[in-house]
């Protein structure tokens, strides 16, 4: 809402050889607003900021119905607020969750110290709303485009030893940890040479609902003020690098307040082509990352060559170190990712639930059932480890094209900071990230999508009519299953459903394909592993699923036989002939 940028135009741009892209700052929408208004009325408010900053009158009023209004309807605490007694001109560098920060802010300022402060243009569409808030220190910002005009006003404040709060983020960020800050905040204080107050406000994003302001508590924590020499023209670089100084006080105010910090480090439990290509994305995305190995000698070779031979022609930037899995030190991590099959899931967790921390996130690669209950993954990592929150990742996994950025995924949280933190880290990565709540439909559509494509393979030797006849009643019974456990229909017909599906019966190395061609040739299911040199997720899972479903009381006809036909009970020739009785029996009802 309240914002100080110049515009900033950079394209975020790949890392070469795979080397962490740095943060961007958030782009800001145009709305024609500035248009709509007028140069002339936008001049008249800037005019009136530089020759009087505020209407005393206005300003004293509003100031004597808010301070007692946030002291104790919203508990508003107020750290460090000696920083703020500053001889001279002071620039506040504060982040932005709330329309009610420039406010908080101005009530923990001495009172013969008003603040000054952009806010959108498009704030000051309204006359009244707009003469208002000019009145009161705001003058406006054309956001996504340079605005000499808004510069040249923040100089003239503090030129006459005014005081100018800044939103460097460039927008509110109500989710998550701090975004990256735009430099406009470093220029200004280097063409100037005031002091930088760095601030954070916590909990000011739950007050507001709607029209309502709830008394939510709200807490706010100043730092030391900060300068720096003063510069005339700065380049942008230098600008970016003050302002590279700046911005940690603040990030180190808001972690002081128990704001969620930025993901800085994390550790991938399991080496196989898809653990080590989420490694690769995460490092791109500006991550520290450890990459979890089974054993010391594959963790020794994998560090040597810098490439895994599950994944070949991928290279592991510097960011990434490889070491055996037992080895790695989970607790003051921000993210464990669990890259493991989902029979092998109560293995790692009873490994890692004792060392994972409160603030520790856990992210879930596989796509499967847990056995021996069939429990979903994410269920039963909640119900054993004490973490932060818990996300789950699905979508069409090839993980060679995931690591080259040219894949898209969906990524599911019940935890909404959590989904934007790492929605955040992949989109800096390359990826197309879907967010959604819908955990269950996440992991019960990856769970179905290697259901269906094993009972596709498995069906392929007697027709293509019949690999589709196994995929679509598998499909329809796992559906009709997560939608009763409360997943949304959307979720199956959308990229972690359909579009994993499509992905994973198309890719001629998928492990679920070339397992399903072994199960309908007549190869056993235990020897299918060996054969294909890695776990199939789907043979595993099926007979859990099936069990799950059928206890649910949903028809499974397709998942139990296919489930037969893993365990021997039944022949391929069996299998498929009950499947086209059912679809015989069922097209006559």
């Amino acid at each position: 809402m309240y914002r100080f940028a110049v515009a900033e135009t950079k394209e975020i741009a790949r890392g070469i050889e795979g080397e962490p892209v740095v943060e961007q700052p958030r782009a800001a929408p145009r709305t024609g607003a500035a248009e709509r208004i007028g140069d002339e009325r936008i001049a008249a408010y800037h005019d009136f900021t530089r020759r009087k900053g505020v209407n005393w009158a206005v300003y004293l009023l509003a100031r004597l119905f808010l301070q007692p209004a946030f002291l104790i309807w919203l508990r508003l605490e107020r750290l460090g607020r000696e920083h703020a007694r500053v001889d001279g001109p002071l620039i506040v560098a504060a982040n932005h969750r709330s329309f009610l920060d420039p406010f908080l802010i101005g009530v923990t300022l001495p009172w013969r110290r008003p603040i000054h402060y952009v806010a959108k243009v498009e704030l000051f569409e309204k006359r009244w709303q707009g003469w208002v808030l000019n009145r009161l220190g705001a003058y406006p910002v054309r956001r996504g485009e340079a605005d000499l005009e808004t510069l040249e006003t923040s100089r003239g404040i503090i030129a006459r030893g005014g005081a100018v709060c800044m939103f460097p983020e460039g927008t509110r960020i109500r989710r998550g940890s701090l975004a990256a800050p735009h430099r406009g905040v470093g220029r200004l204080a280097l063409e100037t040479g005031a002091a930088v107050m760095p601030v954070a406000l916590h909990g000011s994003e739950h007050v507001r609902s709607g029209w309502k302001i709830r008394p939510r508590p709200v807490r706010l924590r100043a730092g030391k003020p900060l300068t720096f020499p003063r510069t005339e023209n700065p380049s942008p670089s230098l600008a970016a690098t003050v302002t590279g100084r700046i911005w940690p006080n603040v990030e180190l105010q808001w972690e002081w307040l128990g704001g969620l910090p930025p993901m800085r480090k994390a550790a991938v439990i399991g080496a196989g082509s898809w653990g080590t290509a989420v490694a690769v994305l995460l490092a791109r995305g500006g991550v520290e990352v450890q990459l979890g190995c089974r054993t010391a000698e594959q963790a020794a070779e994998i560090a040597e060559h810098r490439e895994n031979g599950y994944l070949p022609g991928v290279s592991l930037s510097s960011s990434i170190s490889v070491k055996r899995a037992s080895d790695i030190e989970v607790s003051g991590l921000d993210l464990v990712c669990l890259a493991v099959p989902s029979a092998s899931l109560p293995a790692a967790v009873g490994a890692l639930s004792d060392r994972i921390g409160s603030r520790t996130a856990v992210l879930l690669l596989s796509k499967g059932l847990v056995p021996p209950l069939g429990t979903l993954p994410a269920e039963y990592v909640q119900e054993r480890v004490r973490a932060r929150a818990v996300a789950a990742l699905g979508g069409p996994a090839h993980a060679k094209e995931a690591a080259s950025g040219t894949a898209a995924l969906a990524l599911a949280s019940a935890d909404p900071d959590l989904r934007a933190q790492l929605g955040d880290v992949f989109d800096r990565a390359g990826l197309i990230c879907e967010r959604t709540d819908d955990v269950v439909g996440v992991e019960m559509a990856g769970a179905a999508k290697n259901a269906a494509s094993l009972a596709a393979a498995a069906a392929q030797p007697h027709g293509l009519n019949a690999a589709g006849i196994a995929a679509a009643e598998v499909w329809l019974e796992c559906v009709e299953y997560a939608t009763l456990r409360g997943a949304r229909l959307e979720t199956f017909a959308g990229l972690a459903g359909i579009g994993d599906l499509t992905a994973t019966v198309l890719a001629p190395g998928s492990r679920n394909r070339r397992a399903g061609e072994l199960l309908g040739s007549g190869v056993p299911a235990e020897q299918i592993p060996e054969r294909i040199g890695q776990a199939s997720e789907g043979l595993d899972s099926v007979p859990l699923i099936a069990a799950a479903v059928d206890g649910a009381g949903v028809p499974a006809s397709g998942l139990n036989g296919l489930a037969a036909l893993i365990e021997g009970e039944l022949t391929a020739v069996e299998w498929v002939a009950g499947l086209r009785r059912a679809e015989r029996a069922r097209s006559v009802a």
